[in-house]
């Protein structure tokens, strides 16, 4: 079983120290109860890059005063930042203020782009960037700052109740799940909720197993004035995009024994075992990982030191600062596609085309290939075409039959081997058209 973060003091611990610390008793490390006594498990991050699990309390009203709608008039206002296309082809990301005053939203703006400018810096975010959409969702507060910082005796009244010291554990900042909910249904579609704390101060947290009527898939929390913070939501977007297990462990979790975990990052399988059964990332073993090293199985991963094995020494789902492994990118951009697509337009699919219109689309990841059918009959010369006139398609027979038009886009990237998943880089658009 997962243990307990601990706080983590001005000082860095080293991973070794960090995690024999994570099992040892403490006094005063019981969570603060929230009235309806639910808890959920979140991560918390070390200023050394490593990572922990820490048991929280769903709401914690003892640590945040419990801030009533703001009467503020920018309160809830959704700004785009990135706006690359309608919500139905994009993977729409949320990002949400909390600690920041009327008088800050524009700072809180600058913290947001900042944020996904941190994401974007790793792949596969990079190739990628232009599969998404980004809202900024003004939460207007009556303080500045959240609680926690500088220090833990230090309450704020703020639109989210942020506040650092979580579970008693400095770094790890906490935030009022249902105030969020709120907050995310007032964007357009949200995929992926990041709050921005008004915070220089190192830290985070990754909600996992929240379970929303919006459909988003899980919130991590970040400070919007550190640099390092971005490395946060990159590692929490493995486990909501990617579906990825944590590939860390501890020491005294012991050897797991059950069953072969779900995830596609982590396996009971030797590296022979895995080659000879044809199973996780059997396909990618004995390559050169954007990690570091080469593909293969290493020990510790799950929680657990023995019985479980990783795909590289030491990936971002094992510590901040690193890049995903190849099986874990491979993942990543599966997940990407499960909410955008390769291939969009802005030409209506509705009714019938005449001979003047003009079919126009858009290819959002460079490299992409496109190819053009009519009736189910590839038209060659048109191959990679982004714009096709009506009137230059050369058919036969009577001009009032209607015909079909189809584009189909496929991403031939190089990280996904997986012939399952590759079927979702490949989509396709039809309409009809008459000459």
């Amino acid at each position: 079983m997962p243990r307990r973060a601990i706080p983590v003091a001005a000082g860095v611990l080293t991973a070794t120290a960090f995690l024999a610390a994570v099992i040892a008793p403490a006094p005063h490390a019981a969570a603060v109860t929230a009235p309806s006594g639910k808890t959920q498990y979140v991560e918390a991050f070390a200023e050394d890059g490593t990572i922990s699990r820490a048991k929280v309390p769903v709401v914690n009203s003892l640590s945040h005063p419990g801030t009533p709608q703001s009467a503020a008039a920018s309160d809830g206002t959704v700004t785009p930042i990135v706006n690359n296309g309608s919500t139905g082809t994009k993977l729409d990301v949320v990002l949400i203020g909390d600690g920041y005053t009327e008088s800050q939203q524009a700072q809180f703006h600058a913290d947001a782009v900042k944020k996904w400018q941190e994401i974007t810096s790793v792949e596969p975010y990079t190739t990628y960037r232009n599969l998404f959409n980004v809202w900024a969702v003004d939460a207007v507060s009556h303080d500045t700052g959240v609680s926690g910082d500088p220090d833990k005796d230090v309450v704020r009244d703020t639109a989210l109740g942020s506040y650092f010291w979580c579970d008693d554990v400095e770094r790890l900042l906490c935030v009022d799940t249902d105030k969020v909910e709120a907050y995310a249904a007032k964007a357009p579609q949200a995929d992926l909720v990041i709050v921005v704390a008004n915070s220089s101060k190192y830290g985070g947290a990754g909600y996992n197993d929240v379970v929303s009527p919006l459909g988003y898939e899980g919130i991590a929390t970040v400070a919007g004035g550190n640099d390092r913070s971005g490395q946060i939501a990159v590692h929490e977007t493995g486990h909501s995009l990617g579906k990825l297990a944590d590939e860390y462990s501890y020491d005294t979790n012991g050897t797991y024994t059950g069953d072969e975990p779900q995830q596609s990052d982590i396996t009971k399988s030797t590296a022979d075992q895995l080659r000879e059964d044809h199973t996780k990332w059997y396909r990618w073993l004995g390559r050169t990982s954007p990690d570091g090293g080469v593909v293969g199985t290493y020990e510790g991963a799950g929680y657990y030191p023995k019985g479980l094995y990783r795909p590289t020494e030491n990936s971002i789902m094992r510590s901040l600062g690193r890049e995903f492994n190849l099986p874990s990118r491979e993942a990543m951009i599966a997940g990407f596609y499960r909410h955008a697509s390769p291939l969009a337009s802005s030409t209506p699919t509705e009714g019938v085309l005449g001979h003047a219109d003009r079919v126009v689309v858009d290819l959002p990841v460079t490299g992409t290939q496109l190819r053009w059918y009519v009736d189910g009959h590839e038209v060659r010369r048109l191959r990679d075409h982004t714009s096709v006139r009506i009137r230059g398609l050369d058919l036969g027979g009577p001009r009032w039959r209607v015909h079909h038009l189809t584009a189909e886009a496929t991403d031939p990237t190089p990280y996904v081997l997986d012939p399952e998943l590759r079927q979702e880089l490949t989509r396709s658009i039809d309409w009809r058209f008459t000459r």
